[in-house]
């Protein structure tokens, strides 16, 4: 870094460049300098400075907080803790598909958030390729739309959770859950109510099931032409089921669904004939270390 003398002869423009843009760590007395540099434009970088030395106290607490379920575990010697969250369980067609994902202890990644509330794609994607390359491990898991229509969407999202945890490569010693528990679960576990928004190994999780089922439904849009999967994904909305109405179902189409089953004249689904169905998990796992 050159000393504050030379870093005084730049143009504000490429102090900006350096500070703001890069975010290069800010030498002592660079603000103060800054502050009573008689320059157009000094001042307010000055205050621009200041504000993102803010926005980082403030991102740098949200992920602090984000990490108090870890943290507590941490403390109690599971020092392998797994979140596992779903992706997929409200639209009309395609899988459903869950992450798993053991992070590093201590591990804060700007932006990590619920993927719900990551509304840029490319953002969430970012994320994603960040948190598989510094993940302790992480895996997906399938649940397809066969078996979401034989055994109902809720123990479907189930099973995906299930194969996503077993295809980690190394075991936890304990697993959060986003809102519910996985049935055998082979370690201790816990399900926290909006677990992707409390819990940082939750929201990654979720990204991470989020992205790979996004890439799936682009992978659909490419073989059923029409449909609108790429801007959808499945979701009903008006785009998609006005395409099912005109264009009719495709085996990708869950017919346990009631829009689905109104364009082919099923009757509707009695949900509770489904009450005593219990999934397995078959090894349709991908995993990655």
């Amino acid at each position: 870094m050159p000393s504050l003398a030379d870093l005084l002869h730049k143009s504000i423009p490429e102090l900006r460049e350096i500070f703001l843009d890069r975010r290069r760590r800010v030498p002592r007395g660079l603000l103060e300098a800054l502050e009573t540099d008689n320059r157009n434009g000094a001042h307010q970088l000055a205050k621009q400075i200041r504000k993102r030395y803010r926005s980082n106290r403030s991102e740098g607490q949200r992920l602090h907080t984000l990490l108090r379920f870890e943290i507590e575990l941490w403390a109690q010697g599971y020092s392998l803790v797994a979140g596992v969250d779903e992706a997929g369980m409200a639209p009309l067609a395609g899988p459903v598909v869950a992450g798993a994902v053991i992070l590093p202890q201590n591990y804060k990644l700007r932006g990590l958030n619920d993927s719900k509330k990551i509304l840029d794609h490319e953002k969430r994607e970012e994320l994603a390729l960040q948190i598989k390359h510094d993940a302790v491990c992480w895996a997906v898991g399938f649940a397809e739309v066969e078996e979401i229509d034989r055994i109902n969407i809720y123990h479907a999202g189930l099973l995906a959770m299930q194969r996503a945890l077993l295809g980690l490569s190394c075991l936890p010693n304990f697993v959060l859950v986003d809102a519910r528990k996985i049935p055998q679960c082979p370690v201790p576990q816990r399900g926290i109510i909006r677990g992707d928004a409390l819990s940082a190994t939750i929201a990654a999780a979720s990204i991470i099931a989020k992205t790979t089922r996004d890439a799936h439904m682009l992978e659909m849009e490419a073989l059923y032409a029409g449909y609108g999967f790429a801007s959808h994904k499945g979701y009903p909305t008006p785009e998609h089921c006005r395409a099912l109405k005109e264009l009719g179902a495709l085996p990708i189409h869950r017919r346990s669904f009631g829009r689905v089953r109104e364009v082919l004249g099923l009757d509707p689904i009695q949900t509770e004939l489904f009450e005593e169905v219990s999934p397995e998990p078959k090894a349709t796992a991908v995993a990655t270390a």
